[in-house]
């Protein structure tokens, strides 16, 4: 009987577990903080999430605060999946697979002024608006 009992919870902690989202978690504005900054998370087109290979999610205000929070948490940032806002759509997308558009006059919450797209053209068109450059 123990041991049925124990079956069917453990099988129904299995359950639940596997029906967690195992992408990026989607930011609550406002709400969510910097995990680098501690600053509010208010604007979506420069947030950033990193994405431990244990599945913890940290979200950030600005590319730039990602980038610092990478440097100095290398146990974390390792095997880690980066994630950008795509500004036009303001999707997810693997930083890997962005185009990133810097300066001009992007201004971000903490002085990255950096931007990304998902489409190269889109980014090239946004660049030459905004008086920016394309970084990768």
């Amino acid at each position: 009987m123990k041991f049925t009992k124990t079956l069917i919870i453990a099988a129904s902690v299995f359950a639940i577990m596997s029906c967690q989202k195992s992408g990026p978690r989607d930011f609550l504005l406002g709400k969510d903080q910097c995990d680098n900054c501690k600053m509010t998370i208010t604007e979506l087109k420069y947030a950033a999430e990193l994405l431990t290979d244990k599945g913890r999610a940290y979200k950030f205000d600005d590319l730039n605060c990602m980038t610092m929070y990478e440097s100095s948490n290398p146990d974390k940032a390792k095997n880690a999946k980066t994630y950008v806002i795509d500004a036009p759509s303001g999707k997810f997308l693997e930083k890997s697979k962005a185009t990133l558009v810097k300066g001009g006059s992007i201004k971000s919450p903490m002085g990255g002024n950096t931007q990304a797209f998902q489409d190269k053209n889109a980014a090239q068109k946004a660049a030459a608006a905004l008086g920016a450059s394309i970084i990768k």
